[in-house]
């Protein structure tokens, strides 16, 4: 079942009630929701530290608590000087040993707690929002390595991440810092309450203050739902804003924007979903200010009222100045904590459910896990066989096959060469084998067992891949070559060594701090930009780094030169030694040393067999190889 506004097992959609019958159930699901949400948020803040939480207690309490006392000293002190006028005025000496000094003594403290509160609630919200901000990036990543490759695929999922990404971040330690605001507000709400009900007069009007302020409380729910659910079905313009906004200032792209002078499509491009993203935000920001500016006014001349009633006891001489100060700041703070309720349960409740973006988020489910609960572990440093079975697959989401009906067996030690048209399936044979998706039909075998029976992170440690979109980390050159096999600990010597294998050595060495030199400019700005080819060969040393029994290799030298490219051939023949070797090119003069050469068209093998027999055969390899070899024969 699909969660809270669509997303996530966990909370089910609220079902508007069709009657007067459904309305408890109605009320009963959407507080659960609210309270279950509401939990998840205690939770993840818990888990930040559980300090924030107490020390938010405890400046909730002083937060209500301390408005109350100032209002109390300062009537006391305001009465007491209209006691000493209406007595006539005393001798100097006499003020040092009145009242009206502990009252300003205490006045003064009420001052310092006041400033020291709100200084310690600034720094607390502050650094509670960076542990909470960690604590959920570092959810979120821990969650990402976990999900299959098909999620990021999927155009759903990426609104789940965006949302999450944008609002899961604050959207916790905002909640909690409100709902201690609610608590300050409440306590700060019955004092007030209970000084006003200590005139008999001002009774009605805390009535009439309630009964106003119930329209504000229906405007703000109901616009805090609104602006919800427009953000949540907007996601997709935001996330073409973010792109266009992107392409622009993106280095790697700059040249071409700048070149086809494509900046101002782009610029367009970003106004026109700009302005059908604004035009609904600015009518709801609008019809809202709308509301709240007649409700403001409403409330303003009750205010008025109550004010001309009290200031009318005091001409009469049945109240006090100090009572005067006291009421009126009673009537307006009253009003305020109305207000800051109601705004505030609304801001947590529209909180909650983007919450709910972060739930989806983490609710995605894997798939692609090993089939037992006792899987079996890849056994390393050996020879293995690979199997496809009658194996299709089609993109989750779409109807099109891009492998249909593959069978082809890879023994051990053996170095294969995928060939084929861009678009035949290559590369996708790569992720299925590699198990970063699973078969939509068939099965693959590694060493006569289903791969799916495997311990998934057991299974990757066989594999040294190449893709043809290599990373390009922003680290060290030294970190670059270790991300080959981030668990093993090696020495230098190794890393020095995969770096001559990949033949990046000799161009590392020419760096300012050689193995130690930042790449890319990004963070540092000594760092060191590479070519696309210089960055593949650093890919390629990561694979020598690696240290596995199959060796798979995506176009490794398609940005390379001829010569540097038979250099890496060259190396790759000691890579490959002892491995069971996969290749995928473009350049066929790789090919003629592989002990299988199969042709994908397609997303069918089409032909299999060596050089030898596939050129005697004189089809599609034969073919491609003899188009591709008449480009390197000078015509006479």
């Amino acid at each position: 079942m699909r969660g809270m506004g669509g997303f996530g097992p966990q909370y089910k959609r609220v079902e508007k009630p069709k009657g007067i019958s459904d309305v408890p159930r109605y009320l009963k699901e959407l507080i659960g929701g609210f309270f279950s949400r509401f939990g998840y948020i205690v939770k993840l803040v818990w888990k930040s530290g559980p300090w924030i939480l107490f020390l938010l207690t405890v400046i909730a309490i002083l937060k209500g608590v301390l408005p109350v006392a100032g209002a109390l000293i300062s009537q006391r002190i305001l009465n007491e000087l209209q006691n000493v006028i209406s007595i006539g005025f005393l001798p100097k000496e006499e003020f040092w040993k009145s009242g009206i000094v502990f009252l300003l003594i205490f006045l003064f403290v009420y001052w310092v707690l006041t400033r020291v509160v709100n200084y310690v609630s600034h720094a607390v919200n502050r650094i509670a929002g960076e542990k909470v901000v960690r604590q959920v990036k570092t959810q979120m990543m821990q969650k990402s390595k976990e999900l299959d490759l098909a999620s990021f695929d999927n155009h759903e999922f990426y609104e789940k991440m965006e949302n999450a990404n944008r609002e899961a971040g604050i959207r916790p330690i905002t909640i909690m810092q409100e709902t201690f605001n609610i608590v300050s507000s409440l306590i700060e709400f019955v004092s007030y309450l209970v000084i006003l009900l200590t005139a008999p007069a001002l009774t009605f009007a805390t009535l009439i203050i309630l009964a106003v302020s119930i329209p504000s409380a229906v405007i703000n729910f109901v616009y805090r739902k609104k602006n919800f659910q427009y953000m949540r079905f907007h996601s997709k313009e935001r996330r073409q804003m973010n792109y266009y906004s992107e392409l622009v200032v993106n280095k790697d792209l700059i040249k071409e924007v700048r070149i086809y002078d494509l900046a101002d499509t782009f610029i367009g491009h970003y106004a026109n979903v700009f302005k059908r993203y604004y035009k609904g935000l600015r009518s709801l920001i609008l019809g809202e200010t709308a509301w709240h500016v007649a409700i403001g006014i409403i409330s303003g001349l009750v205010n008025l009222l109550f004010y001309a009633i009290i200031a009318q006891s005091v001409f009469t001489g049945e109240m006090m100045i100090g009572d005067y100060t006291l009421y009126t700041g009673a009537i307006t703070s009253l009003a305020t904590c109305v207000s800051a309720l109601i705004s505030t349960s609304a801001t947590i409740y529209e909180g909650t459910l983007f919450i709910d973006n972060l739930i989806a988020f983490m609710d995605e489910k894997q798939t692609v896990v090993a089939s037992t609960d006792t899987p079996q572990l890849a056994e390393k440093n050996v020879g293995h066989t690979i199997e496809f079975k009658n194996v299709s697959f089609k993109y989750p989401g779409t109807e099109k096959f891009v492998l249909k009906d593959i069978n082809i067996k890879i023994e051990a030690g053996q170095t294969v060469v995928l060939v084929g048209l861009n678009g035949a399936g290559k590369t996708t044979l790569i992720k299925l084998l590699t198990r970063l998706y699973d078969p939509t039909s068939g099965e693959i075998l590694l060493d006569g067992r289903n791969i799916k029976d495997y311990d998934i992170h057991s299974l990757y440690s066989l594999f040294s891949i190449i893709f043809q979109d290599f990373g390009k980390y922003a680290v060290t050159v030294e970190e670059n070559i270790r991300f080959g096999d981030i668990h093993k600990n090696a020495d230098k010597d190794e890393i020095i060594a995969a770096a001559e294998k990949g033949s990046v050595k000799g161009y590392v060495d020419s760096l300012p701090n050689g193995f130690d030199t930042p790449l890319m400019r990004i963070f540092e700005p000594t760092g060191m930009e590479l070519s696309i080819g210089q960055w593949q060969k650093l890919a390629i040393a990561r694979a020598f780094y690696s240290d596995s029994d199959i060796l798979i290799l995506d176009e490794p030298t398609a940005s390379l030169d001829p010569i540097a490219e038979q250099e890496i051939y060259n190396q790759f023949d000691m890579l490959r030694e002892n491995k069971t070797t996969v290749f995928v090119s473009h350049r066929l003069s790789s090919a003629t040393v592989a002990d299988q050469i199969i042709v994908l068209e397609n997303g069918q093998v089409v032909e299999n067999g060596n050089h030898r027999e596939l050129m005697d055969l004189g089809g599609k390899y034969y073919k491609l190889f003899s188009t591709q070899a008449k480009r390197y024969i000078s015509e006479k």
